[in-house]
């Protein structure tokens, strides 16, 4: 069983319609009581990092996941919630986030070094470049396209944690993980059949546990 983390800041109508349409069984909550009986996490995000953390910090969601991410249950972080997987952001001023993977969160500069100006936030259709294509999350998936929504992306000086990435003026991380953590920028439940593929091999990867 899947649960959703409902923290006020997730995209949960359309990630669980998703898992409705593949078939996987879920439920939302905000209660880490009820959480912990799930066999596998997913932690979408949409909005500010900041606020997201603060209220991770508050309602004790963050001490949650990290005690559950030690104990081996698996993790998805979607969007924002990827991003919140890392250990800091520069949005809206410095804000720590899970530590559960090495890197930062940077605005996009919106400017080459040749001077090209590009469009932020980076929203659209890009194609993915498998890096670890034995990752579990990628069980018989093409490189194929999907949708992007954000004007903040991910830099790790520990390429082993990029899955996959992105073309956008440059490479952006566009799944990441590492032992039972997983992360996707893009909206893996807006993303077509490609992104109905991740989704569906995370929960048969819970399923496995």
């Amino acid at each position: 069983m899947i649960g959703i983390i409902d923290y006020g800041m997730g995209n949960l109508y359309s990630v669980s319609k998703a898992l409705e349409r593949l078939g996987f069984d879920y439920f939302l909550s905000e209660d880490p009581e009820e959480l912990k009986k799930a066999s596998g996490l997913i932690l979408p995000g949409v909005g500010s990092f900041r606020d997201a953390a603060s209220i991770l910090e508050k309602t004790g969601l963050k001490d949650f996941i990290l005690s559950e991410v030690e104990k081996g249950t698996p993790l998805l972080g979607i969007c924002l919630g990827m991003q919140l997987l890392f250990e800091e952001s520069e949005e809206n001023g410095v804000s720590k986030g899970l530590g559960l993977l090495p890197g930062r969160v940077l605005r996009f500069e919106g400017v080459t070094e040749d001077g090209t100006k590009y469009k932020v936030p980076h929203m659209g259709w890009n194609k993915l470049r498998f890096h670890h294509p034995e990752s579990p999350l990628l069980t018989d998936l093409e490189e194929e396209h999907v949708y992007f929504v954000h004007s903040y992306v991910v830099h790790t000086s520990s390429p082993d944690v990029v899955i996959a990435s992105a073309d956008y003026y440059g490479e952006v991380p566009a799944v990441v993980g590492k032992g039972n953590v997983f992360g996707t920028q893009f909206h893996p439940e807006k993303s077509s059949a490609e992104g109905l593929g991740i989704l569906s091999n995370y929960a048969e990867l819970i399923e496995r546990k």
